[in-house]
């Protein structure tokens, strides 16, 4: 039988996992857009490597938020303030990867669609993040009730 302490485990090695597949693309960027994977102009692997490099910070900062949410969650802290400030967050990191993506597009079109996908989990986010807004205001009211 599959627990919930099972599930946080496999979250938090899933996220783990992420972060070294984030690290390898780093720092392997340079050697995989050098004609072994990519068909590319050299101005255009010049903007390969600069959405790159420029899509690895919010990755980078949404995956350690990550972790934190679940850390707190696993503490039995589910609906608290930090969560949703997480979750807030995490919605911008995906709004901010989603505008590199789309950004990008104009030299190199399949961008594109990392855009719009993390413009679309952007906004899943954040309406996960509005539930657990309203959830942690229940929460307090209910804490406060005689």
């Amino acid at each position: 039988m599959w627990t919930e302490r099972q599930s946080l485990v496999l979250s938090k090695c899933f996220v783990i996992w992420f972060m070294a597949i984030l690290a390898s693309c780093a720092v392997y960027a340079p050697w995989a857009i050098n004609g072994r994977y990519f068909v590319l102009a050299q101005a255009e692997r010049a903007y390969f490597l600069a959405t790159v490099y420029t899509g690895v910070i919010p990755a980078a900062v949404l995956l350690v938020l990550l972790l934190n949410l679940l850390r707190r969650i696993s503490a039995g802290k589910v609906f608290v303030k930090e969560n949703t400030d997480c979750l807030r967050h995490i919605s911008w990191c995906c709004f901010a990867g989603a505008a590199i993506g789309i950004a990008s597009a104009f030299y190199w079109f399949p961008w594109l669609a990392v855009g719009i996908a993390a413009g679309f989990m952007g906004l899943i986010v954040r309406v996960v993040k509005n539930v657990v807004a309203e959830a942690v205001s229940l929460q307090d009211d209910a804490d406060y009730t005689i």
